[in-house]
């Protein structure tokens, strides 16, 4: 309730469910903050790694499987490129998305990669032609397909399943791959807050759904063949609820990976400290003084105050009674009811 207008308001408890819209935001400003320390003080390039959906019926038989290859694949490619290209070892900080705008199953990996690397001298050494472009995206793009095609195949053979999407696979061979690099980007700041974009992301925001009737919802849908324009897509209940739940990623799954100079393991085998991380342990340790809570850390981070009031906006909203948690009746439940009909 607020002290000043009387307005009350509810607050429900957060499921914490990382495939839930509402309760992404905290993780996500608290996600940026602590990547800023372990990341290089340089210029990245944005990497954009797609697989055709040829074999998006591979993905949906085993996601796990499919997603695992599809990182090995992206860190591979790389990582040999950075040692071909440039003679050094590289790193990338990797996000999986799955889905498209419409919801639609579109697997493809983000990747940022620092405008360095490490030799075997031991020395950091710019790499990047002039900003403009890191690897040929021909050469990414090929190499990528091979690793990739390659390892699932085998995958595929060593579970007595190749012959089920063999077709499939073939036709991906033939196809065309696309891997996109924009051009470095600006320092390590700006960098993470942009990643930080993607790290945390459903399928849908509830932003994006305009209306659910009759047994129908609309949502809004950039359409990039068409100047990516947003426009309302019209999906019945049960098409809305498939589409979302193509999305939902294996129990415990990694969506967030670290790779080479940007791995914890690598940069503690190789004893490599970052300018930012000696900067943080040089300060002075304020929480020992004063423990900061999350609710003053998000604040800090967003600029949003969660204490103030919605209504008039300047009060400060206060508790005045707390719901115990209520779990759903689950599938033991239904299955008593189902006994007892």
């Amino acid at each position: 309730m607020c002290e000043s207008c009387g307005s009350v308001h509810y607050s429900y408890n957060s499921c914490g469910d990382r495939h839930c819209p509402k309760c992404q935001a905290a993780k996500q400003a608290f996600w940026i903050e602590d990547l800023m320390q372990s990341t290089l003080p340089v210029k990245h390039y944005h990497i954009i790694f797609t697989v055709p959906h040829q074999l998006n019926a591979v993905c949906l038989h085993n996601q796990r499987m499919y997603y695992d290859i599809l990182f090995a694949a992206v860190w591979n490619t790389l990582y040999s490129f950075g040692y071909s290209h440039y003679g050094s070892e590289t790193g990338a900080v990797a996000v999986l998305h799955s889905w498209g705008q419409n919801m639609s199953l579109h697997p493809h990996i983000h990747c940022v990669v620092p405008a360095v690397g490490y030799t075997l001298d031991a020395e950091w050494k710019e790499i990047g032609h002039s900003g403009k472009y890191l690897y040929p995206v021909h050469q990414l793009s090929d190499t990528f397909k091979g690793k990739f095609l390659d390892s699932l195949k085998r995958a595929l053979r060593k579970q007595d399943e190749l012959v089920l999407f063999d077709d499939k696979v073939q036709t991906a061979y033939k196809s065309q791959w696309v891997v996109h690099c924009e051009p470095s980007m600006a320092g390590a700041e700006h960098v993470v807050k942009y990643l930080g974009q993607y790290t945390h992301r459903v399928a849908i925001t509830n932003q994006r759904i305009l209306n659910i009737e009759n047994g129908k919802v609309t949502f809004i849908a950039k359409d990039y063949r068409d100047r990516a324009i947003k426009k309302p897509v019209t999906l019945d209940g049960i098409e809305f609820l498939r589409r979302f739940t193509m999305h939902i990623l294996p129990k415990r799954f990694v969506k967030i990976r670290r790779y080479g100079i940007y791995n914890h393991t690598v940069k503690r085998n190789m004893s490599l400290r970052f300018t930012s991380e000696k900067q943080s342990s040089n300060k002075p340790n304020e929480k020992s003084l004063s423990p900061e809570t999350k609710q003053q850390r998000f604040e800090r981070l967003t600029g949003v105050n969660l204490s103030l009031c919605r209504v008039c906006k300047t009060g400060r909203m206060i508790t005045i009674r707390e719901l115990p948690r209520i779990r759903s009746p689950g599938w033991s439940f239904l299955s008593f009811q189902n006994t007892n009909s």
